[in-house]
């Protein structure tokens, strides 16, 4: 719908598609993602020149809206130790444990203008097919002795676009060094030994990632290099680097 939609309204218009359901979603790699009511589902539509700094990084803007998924829920008064993580390169986590929303995002380059394309998805009250945000209050709230209310996804999917504007904003001004700060709060790799390629492969530490959203892994005697999320997969549960 919106694939079609975006190139008839003018560039100055911004255009997002919401889902109560979905019974087709798509996650990278022709992967399936399943979207019982209760998930927070959107196609948002955005455009960015390719003459600005994201413009020139673009495989970024995936990285900045899982932050802004993040971000939504983290930064509202009172749910700032809700455990909700980035993981690299598109995945919205539980602490390290468990996967609970993710990213894809398809770009298209009319003349100097990137026509992005963001689906995102994340599970806000809907216990299967994993965990959801409100599973993750409520433990709070057991936990801490708090009460803090259940969240809804009409309210998280307009937070997450308000707040990946703000981000768009700060990498525009700023670059990555505008915005890693955040990403690395939040993200679940910091100082993480990872093997790559298979079980027995070379062992490695993640540093980062580079200006270009790519990951950083400091191989024993190599020095650091840079990972292509395209062509490689992390494996949570293995801390495995694996090409796909």
């Amino acid at each position: 719908l919106i694939g079609r939609l975006m190139f008839e309204l003018p560039e100055e218009m911004g255009l997002i598609a919401i889902a109560v359901r979905q019974t087709q979603g798509k996650g990278r790699g022709g992967n399936v993602w399943l979207s019982p009511v209760g998930c927070a589902l959107s196609t948002l539509h955005i455009t960015i020149p390719l003459h600005s700094s994201l413009g020139q990084r673009i495989s970024f803007i995936q990285h900045l809206v899982s932050l802004a998924v993040v971000e939504a829920v983290r930064s509202i008064p009172g749910y700032e130790d809700i455990d909700l993580r980035v993981k690299w390169p598109n995945d919205i986590y539980y602490s390290d444990l468990i996967k609970l929303g993710g990213v894809l995002v398809n770009s298209t380059l009319i003349e100097t203008t990137f026509h992005i394309l963001i689906g995102f998805g994340f599970n806000v009250n809907n216990s299967n097919p994993t965990i959801c945000i409100n599973d993750l209050i409520t433990k709070f709230n057991k936990e801490e002795g708090k009460s803090l209310k259940p969240l809804t996804a009409d309210c998280l999917i307009a937070r997450t676009v308000t707040v990946l504007e703000r981000l768009i904003d700060i990498f525009q001004e700023k670059g990555p060094n505008g915005v890693l700060p955040c990403y690395y709060k939040y993200w679940v790799h910091s100082g993480k030994k990872v093997r790559l390629h298979n079980e027995e492969g070379p062992i490695a530490w993640i540093v980062g990632i580079d200006d270009y959203g790519f990951l950083q892994v400091h191989e024993e005697g190599k020095g650091v290099e840079s990972v292509h999320p395209d062509g490689n997969s992390f494996d949570m549960l293995r801390n495995l680097i694996v090409p796909k």
